[in-house]
């Protein structure tokens, strides 16, 4: 059981990684924001992320074509398949795999570098020099990890879909044609601008964990490792907390559409 002096202290740190975003937003409106790190970052992210997204896209949406059309098969509606991959695939598995691929693969590599330029007294330097590092170093991250997630977003639901079609026409034994002609019984243009919106929080979050992590690294390379560790985690932990309050004032406030 989790003590109150642990929860104190742990939504203590999440009020401090909201915080230093937010300073970091506060900069960006008031200086601007230094486009060539933004572009330097999201080509970072783009490298190290678009394949892995690929790669974990098509399986998962092979995945939830095998469960979703073996259930469909049994009530005699697999023609239904792809109306039920759009809402699976474009409004909750791809805003999450944005979200772990974004912590796993880019978020680890920021916290990281940060970590390394604290621990060597680079981010010290800065500050001696004049130069604020939340607005040269975190700020840029956290646009580029914003604009990367809702690109990727679009890509990993293209994946997925394309897995679940190739599963459903062979495994299912649907035809192509009323794989494609249910995309719009279920699916309505809100499911595509709130998943949007989950890929670019998820992105943000990604980023200023990593950030916090790695602006306030201590113990030498160990602490390093350490903090971005911990910066993967705590990730996963708020993306799928935040996926689940943003789903519930979904359903709450965008009337859904029936057969």
């Amino acid at each position: 059981m989790v003590s109150e002096g642990k929860l104190s202290n742990w939504l203590g740190e999440i009020g401090r990684m909201f915080a230093l975003a937010l300073e970091a937003v506060r900069l960006g409106f008031r200086k601007g924001v230094p486009m060539a790190e933004v572009v330097d970052q999201s080509w970072f992210l783009v490298k190290v992320t678009t394949f892995p997204a690929m790669l974990i896209s098509v399986p998962f949406g092979m995945v939830i074509a095998l469960e979703v059309g073996s259930l469909l098969q049994q009530v005699g509606a697999q023609g239904h398949l792809g109306a039920a991959m759009v809402l699976a695939v474009v409004r909750e598995q791809a805003p999450l795999a944005t979200a772990l691929l974004i912590a796993g693969a880019g978020g680890s590599a920021m916290c990281a570098d940060l970590g390394s330029r604290k621990i060597r007294d680079e981010i010290s330097a800065m500050e001696v020099i004049g130069v604020n590092p939340v607005h040269r170093l975190v700020l840029p991250r956290l646009v580029a990890a914003t604009i990367v997630a809702v690109l990727l977003d679009g890509l990993v639901s293209i994946a997925g879909i394309a897995g679940g079609w190739y599963f459903g026409t062979r495994g299912v034994h649907i035809t192509t044609s009323s794989f494609f002609a249910t995309f719009s019984e279920l699916s309505q243009l809100a499911d595509l601008w709130i998943a949007l919106f989950k890929a670019a929080t998820f992105g943000f979050i990604a980023a200023m964990v990593a950030c916090y992590k790695g602006m306030y690294t201590k113990g030498g390379a160990k602490g390093v490792g350490d903090a971005v560790n911990q910066a993967v985690v705590v990730t996963f932990v708020l993306a799928f907390f935040v996926n689940f309050v943003l789903t519930v004032v979904y359903f709450n406030f965008i009337p859904q559409k029936a057969i």
